[in-house]
Formats: structure tokens, sequence, C-alpha cells
């Protein structure tokens, strides 16, 4: 070979290998998880936080008391805001953090008897199911209003959680089982019962939400705590701020942007505090009306069961709520009922920093005892009110991405086959790891193919790296 083809040959092959050195930089994995707004993706800079509970038991009524930290106290929500001559809802539920600070922070417990087994080893995993609200594959709105028995019977315009024998085929949303089955389960206690605080709609008037979740996650029987303070025809709310009793008809805009209001202020509206709609008022831009009404008798029948003892507040960066539920309520198709020497499992999600929807914190499931041995033990007491003087539980809560019921039954998950022998998931993962896999599935797509890349790109660099040193000495022998 001619000295001119030999350095042509070792420049090419340097350049071939400097190439696939830098392709292997540039593949090497950075850059993968990013927020992405239109797949429903945002990934909160802290994917754990730990949520103190205690509870306690007279007999007659059971006791819960949470505490948990946070930044600042979100308690606005779901605003109306006159500008440009019409009312304008603002704080709707978004991916990630509500960016004008109008979204409520919440606390939640699904309690069990033991009728749902699975709950016992998988928590709030079993309730995730096929193509749930904002996730990024979730069924479209119209699917849903479209099907006969979630749109039609059940008023549904969105998946969202419910219990996997609910559904004939766990990977197909829309496989309700049929009405005598469902009724079956349902008698037979195949639901979840779901305690649910929330800081403006409910706790300004003592109230937390009763619900339950099985075919789909729903209030219990009879009226909330709230209703909807908005007339769609006439497209206006329905009720004002009464003048004489608040000393105004609406909040100002500007007082809810800049979090002046707490929790001794006006920034709600209920029904002792609220005059019909005046549509010939004087409104200004920024009058702002909140689109939830409270109620001050915290609804009726089977869905005000729940009520917060005192109120709860948020102090030196931390809330703490407690609320109170009559042992045996009556209802025992909506709640679980509570007995002495009875074991429950217990998961808790807690919603803060303006987050709504999927974007809370969950925890694995653990027991709770009534006078029997349990990871909280519950504390008997005598009176009408807990001495609280118990130590509190600790339990972990932790980001859980889009983490599907399916895809943990599915063949993309290698422990799929220790669900099926029934391995509860705390003896196999920690929060934390449960956290960083639950980022890894909403990015699968995206780290598949990184990893393809780094591969080709690590096998272009042996397979250059091998032609340079072949090449270099073939040019040390041709001299």
């Amino acid at each position: 070979m001619s000295e001119h083809l030999r350095s042509r040959a070792l420049l090419v092959a340097l350049g071939l290998f400097i190439g696939a050195v830098l392709l292997s930089w540039l593949t090497r994995g950075i850059g993968v998880v990013r927020n992405d707004l239109n797949r429903n993706i945002y990934i909160p800079n802290e994917l754990t936080l730990p949520l103190q509970v205690k509870a306690a038991y007279n007999g007659t009524d059971i006791f819960f008391r949470y505490r948990w930290p946070a930044k600042q106290p979100s308690i606005y929500h779901d605003m109306l805001k006159f500008e440009g001559g019409k009312w304008v809802q603002h704080g709707a539920s978004v991916v990630g953090p509500q960016t004008e600070g109008i979204y409520e922070d919440r606390v939640s417990m699904m309690v069990d008897d033991g009728s749902v087994p699975e709950f016992g080893r998988y928590g709030g995993y079993i309730t995730v199911g096929d193509s749930m609200r904002f996730f990024t594959n979730e069924a479209s709105k119209k699917d849903v209003q479209a099907h006969p028995y979630l749109g039609g019977t059940r008023k549904q315009v969105e998946v969202r959680k419910h219990l996997p024998a609910t559904r004939t085929d766990i990977n197909d949303w829309a496989s309700v089982a049929p009405d005598d089955e469902l009724a079956a389960l349902r008698k037979a206690g195949y639901f979840l019962d779901l305690w649910h605080w929330r800081a403006h709609r409910g706790n300004p008037v003592n109230a937390s939400d009763d619900e339950y979740i099985f075919d789909a996650r729903s209030g219990d029987s009879g009226r909330g705590a709230f209703i909807t303070n908005w007339d769609q025809g006439k497209m206006q709310p329905k009720f004002m701020l009464d003048p004489q009793k608040t000393g105004r008809v609406a909040l100002n805009w500007d007082d809810l942007a800049q979090r002046k209001l707490g929790f001794d202020d006006i920034y709600y509206i209920t029904d002792d505090t609220a005059v019909p709609f005046d549509p010939n008022h004087a409104w200004k831009e920024g009058d702002t009306i909140p689109r939830r009404l409270l109620l001050r008798g915290r609804g009726d029948g089977s869905h005000a069961d729940i009520s917060v003892v005192g109120n709860g507040r948020w102090k030196d960066g931390y809330w703490e709520v407690t609320l109170k539920r009559a042992m045996d309520t009556g209802h025992p198709a909506d709640d679980k009922i509570f007995v002495d020497k009875g074991v429950y499992n217990l998961a808790f999600a807690v919603h803060r920093d303006s987050n709504g929807s999927r974007w809370h914190n969950i925890s694995l499931p653990i027991t709770l005892g009534l006078g029997r041995d349990a990871d909280m033990p519950a504390s008997r007491f005598e009176g009408s009110e807990p001495g609280w003087d118990q130590p509190w539980t600790t339990v972990t809560l932790f980001y859980p991405g889009q983490v599907s019921w399916p895809k943990l039954n599915s063949v993309q998950h290698a422990g799929a086959q220790f669900i099926r022998k029934g391995y509860p998931v705390r003896v196999r993962h920690t929060e934390a790891q449960l956290a960083l896999y639950g980022i890894e599935a909403e990015f699968a797509d995206e780290i598949r193919r990184q990893w393809l890349w780094t591969l080709l790109a690590g096998v272009a660099l042996i397979l250059t790296f091998g032609f340079a040193l072949n090449t270099l000495f073939e040019s040390k022998q041709g001299d």
C-alpha cells in the first residue's frame, strides 16, 4: 500500500473512531426524562414524603389524625373570574401543578376489611386500570360518554379508579362486568371505602367527602358537602356572596393570586353566605366567585358520614387534620364497618403544592389493628375525644408515575410472576425504588430507544476501534 493510501486509511479509521465515540457520548442517556405536558407527563421535584398517622376509637366512633409537610397551604379551588365581560373558570385540574395556585391540598385514605384481598398486598395499584384519566394513553371523553354503562348509567366522562374484578378483561377499561355480577361483588363487600379530605371543598364546613371505589370512584349515596356554583345555560354563577353577611359580592382575584387570603378570611362561599347571582350588578374586571358552593349541613345520607374534628390547619410547614366517623355508619354497602378486635388494610395519598389528579404521593398498604397487633395500632379511649398521647406511625409516600394494574400483570413487568404467586410488593421494593420505577414507566419507550442507540453506538465503537488498530498494524508492517 502506498504512503498516500495508508495515510487516507488511517484518517478514515480515526474519523470513524472519533465519530463512534461522539455517538456513544451523545446517546449515553442524558435528556430522556423531561416534562411533556402534551403527553400528560410532569415529574415532581420531590418523589417521596413522610405522612404521620394516628388512630383512636371508643367503641362508637373512630378517629384518624394526619400530619404531613407542605411548603405552604393551598386552600383555594376552582374559581370563576370576571374577565373581558364574561365569567371564566380558573383552577381546573391540569398536568402537574396548577400554575395559578388555584388547587386545594388533600389527604385521602382507602380502607378495606379483607374483602378485597389484592389490596392488602398491592394497595392502590390495583385501582389503576387501563387508559386512566391523565395517563398518556387516557381514554377520550367522547368514548367514555358513549359507553352504555360508564357514560350512560354512571354518568362518567373519564376512566376513573376501579377494582380489577369489575372488568372482564383488566386490559380493557370498557369491559365492565355484567350487572348481576357487579351486584353480587358489591353485596360481598368487594369495594374500597375512601375517606377524602379537601382543604377548600370541605374543610371550611368541617366536612370530609365519603366515597368508595368499585367499578369507578364515586361519592356515597346522598348529597356531599358541596355543589357546583355554575349555570351552564346562562354561563354565569348561580350564587354570589351576600354583601349583608360578608361585606362584598365577590372576591378580588389579586388577593387570590398573591395568596393574601388565609384561614380566617373569606375565600369560599357557603349556602348561608350566598344569595342568588345578580347579572345586573356592575361587575368589574377581576371579580371572582368560587365555583363550589359549600353546604353548612355537610350534605346528607351516607355521603356525610365523615366530619372534621376542630379545623384542619397548616402551621409551621405542616398540615394537621383530624377526621371522625361512626365505627358502624349503618351503611355497609358504602362504608367499611369498624369493630373491636378487627384488623383492616389502609393506604394513603396526599396532594400538595397545588397538584391535582394523579400528581400525588401514595403509600403501600399498612394494617390497622383495633385491639390487635398491626402496623398501626388504634388506641382505645373512653369519652368523646381521644387524648392522642400515642406515638405517630410514619408512612412513606411516593410518586407512583404511570404504573397501572394491567402493566404490572403484563409481560412488560419482570415481577408479574410474583404477583401471580401473591407476593406483597413491600417484600420486593422500597418506596424510593417504586418512585424511580414509576418514572421509568412514564419513559419506557424513550429509555428502550435510548438503550438501543447506545448499544449500536457501543458496537460501532468496538468495530471502528478494531478497524483503526488493524489499519495501523498494516501501516506499520508496510513501513
